[in-house]
């Protein structure tokens, strides 16, 4: 397939004359280019809007951006599927309606999933089984940070951040109507997806509209449903070829606008996500999810005095999902409040250029019914931030960052026993990162970041007691719990010259009181209740507990034009990851981290055509703790060819896709359901794209 590549700058590259905004309309832009143009351009490296809001030419954050036809040919149900794969980012793997992304190992709270710079609001950092109200289909441009340069958006960004861009409050005046239209269907489970938007507008004022549709039936997977190493131990060989419950529907729209003037703008939008689909982990179980979503957003540019620009969002969401039964409500889940970033650019203060800010947010979840996980509980947070840049020569650049944040968490005042004596706990947190390039020559560089990061921990990880049945245990809070304190470090040789991108890096990250789910060896029943472990509702018990921690690994992209002859070229690429994850006072390793991946592609293209081959091969995963199973090596081999033309003003892209030809069972080692639900066999994606 058509790679992915690092984000690498040059100061004399050409992509150091786009003119850089956030939501710029990237589809619409890239469609209109020639088929091989096209392809160029998303072999220039595009530029970074996360964790670079100074949008300087050469940012130091180890970073992926998926957009235009790549983002098509790669394009996942989810957001975890679409970037499984790329350096460093694995995902959950809950069936295919559920994957959030997994980056260097972490998960949950430390991946901030950011729409547009703001966070979203749900409840899919508790729950495996709990699916991310976005979907790739609205989605313009992905951006995933990794690493130290993430913190400028707190401490549960201490893994990473995945931005998704989208166009629903436009940033530039539209002056010319554009809009695109796709459509895709893929066999493996009968998928079906359409997507479309529309925008318009004058010098000032612009409108955006779109929506797709997402539905899909039972997955089809290569043989038994339960790995053969389950069923030695539990005897029981069914299901077989398709995933039961693993059918689902999900439908979304939006709409937004934006005034403009000389030197800024001001926008509103409002966006609904809606879905229904099953929990693989119990057949008699679906998920209903409904998002309502309002969001502001504005920037005043050209400023006179010590301030030169403001840029502000603000989202508000109202978010509810029920895990329904044989038909009845047994837990509805809650999450309303509001979120907000304030980025403000000074004044060159001598030879730094930098940014300072503001971040506050508000949300109050509850949950009710069977699977109460946790009381009803307010989150208050409110901080401060600050990026610096020093371009201190031609060689080096240097880059500062901090953050001070303020947690509050307040839990409703206990109306089940379970919850009583839970107390309010508030949280000061501090991170701050160091970053340092140096160019050996223009296109070859050496990259380095550091980072001291604070995180808080959330209401589950303190409050939580009840039975979890996503993940099979009984799960018990840590009201005691302190923050986690994490040392970072990158390390990495970056190379870019036209068509030929590379990157190798390593990192390292120390934690000081990481909350892991760790078993207890007791079991409990649904009540709460110890119990023998013969008893018939008896589940394993799980607590939050603080262990000293340690991630490290490599990770490694890059791809050469070897044939170029004008409009036909031929291109290699290689990318892949090693991640280790221990407990440093036991040395036992932690759970669900991918093993060693690497993926071999190349890619042919011929005026308007373009072919693809990926062959991906995963090492077996045999360092996995006390009671867990470990899971097989797999290879799988992958196949896209794409043509795309224009007929009038229309730029048409149609695509086929091959995944996992060689129908190898995958069983995902970062799935906490790797045992029981297999990723799909063999499938042929088709699609089209039309984009004026």
């Amino acid at each position: 397939m058509s790679p992915s590549h690092p984000i690498e700058y040059s100061p004399s590259h050409p992509v150091s004359r786009v003119r850089r905004r956030v939501l710029l309309p990237v589809l619409a832009a890239l469609a209109a280019l020639p088929a091989h143009a096209a392809d160029d351009a998303e072999t220039l490296a595009p530029v970074l809007v996360t964790a670079n809001p100074l949008g300087l030419d050469q940012p130091l954050a180890p970073a992926t951006v998926l957009e235009g036809r790549t983002l098509s040919l790669k394009r996942g149900s989810t957001l975890g599927a679409t970037l499984d794969g790329e350096p460093g980012v694995s995902t959950t793997g809950y069936g295919p309606w559920v994957a959030r992304p997994i980056i260097r190992g972490m998960d949950g709270d430390r991946i901030r999933i950011l729409q547009n710079g703001v966070g979203i609001v749900d409840a899919s950092a508790l729950s495996y089984d709990h699916a991310l109200p976005q979907s790739p289909l609205s989605a313009e441009r992905i951006e995933v940070v990794r690493g130290p340069a993430a913190l400028l958006y707190g401490g549960n960004a201490v893994g990473g951040v995945v931005n998704t861009l989208d166009n629903r409050i436009p940033s530039e005046p539209i002056t010319t109507p554009q809009g695109r239209v796709e459509l895709d269907y893929a066999s493996a489970n009968r998928a079906r997806e359409v997507a479309a938007d529309f925008a318009a507008g004058t010098e000032r004022f612009a409108l955006h509209v779109d929506a797709f549709h997402q539905d899909s039936g039972l997955l089809r997977i290569p043989g038994y449903a339960r790995s053969a190493r389950l069923r030695a131990v539990d005897g029981v060989d069914q299901p077989q070829d398709q995933l039961p419950n693993s059918d689902g529907r999900a439908d979304g729209a939006g709409v937004g606008g934006s005034l403009f003037w000389d030197n800024g703008y001001l926008g509103l939008s409002y966006g609904i996500y809606d879905a229904n689909y099953g929990s693989v982990a119990e057949p008699s179980v679906r998920l209903r999810m409904h998002q309502d979503q309002l969001k502001l957003a504005g920037e005043v540019r050209d400023l006179a005095g010590p301030i030169q620009s403001v840029k502000f969002n603000l989202g508000y969401t109202d978010y509810q999902h029920m895990e329904i039964d044989d038909g009845t409500v047994g837990t509805q889940f809650k999450n309303r409040g509001y979120e907000g970033r304030i980025e403000a650019r000074h004044a060159p203060l001598g030879p730094l250029q930098g940014v300072i800010g503001a971040q506050f947010a508000n949300t109050r979840f509850a949950a009710l019914g069977d699977e109460a996980l946790v009381p009803e509980t307010q989150t208050r947070t409110a901080a401060l931030f600050a990026l610096e840049s020093w371009q201190a020569s031609n060689n080096w650049l240097l880059q500062l960052g901090g953050r001070l944040e303020h947690t509050e968490t307040s839990p409703a005042p206990a109306t089940d026993s379970r919850f009583a004596g839970s107390s309010a706990r508030s949280f000061a947190a501090g991170s701050a990162s160091l970053g340092a390039q140096y160019a050996l020559t223009p296109a070859l560089k050496i990259v380095a970041n550091g980072g001291y990061t604070e995180r808080a921990p959330t209401f589950y990880e303190l409050y939580a007691n009840g039975p979890h049945a996503a993940t099979g245990q009984y799960l018990v809070g840590n009201a005691d719990a302190q923050k986690e304190q994490v040392l970072s470090f990158d390390l990495a040789l970056r190379y870019g010259e036209r068509h030929d991108q590379a990157s190798v890096g390593v990192f390292y990250n120390r934690f000081r009181n990481y909350l892991a789910e760790l078993n207890t060896g007791r079991y409990r029943n649904d009540a709460g209740d110890v119990v023998d472990r013969d008893e018939p509702d008896a589940l394993p018990e799980a607590r939050y507990s603080s262990v000293a921690a340690e991630f490290y690994g490599v990770e490694f992209s890059g791809g050469t034009r070897i044939y170029d002859a004008g409009s036909r070229f031929f291109d290699l690429s290689l990318r892949g990851d090693y991640i280790r994850a221990n407990n440093r006072d036991t040395g036992e390793p932690l759970p669900r981290i991918a093993p060693l991946r690497m993926t071999l592609g190349a890619s042919y293209g011929d005026g308007n055509w373009l072919g693809g081959l990926d062959v991906t091969h995963a090492w077996a995963q045999d360092r996995v703790p006390a009671n867990d199973l470990p899971s097989d090596a797999y290879t799988t081999v992958g196949l896209n060819v794409s043509y795309q033309f224009r007929l009038q003003q229309v730029q048409w892209l149609a695509y086929l896709r091959g995944d996992n030809l060689g129908n190898a069972e995958i069983r995902q080692a970062s799935s906490v359901l790797r045992d029981i639900a297999p990723e799909a066999g063999r499938s042929v994606k088709v699609g089209l794209k039309a984009a004026f």
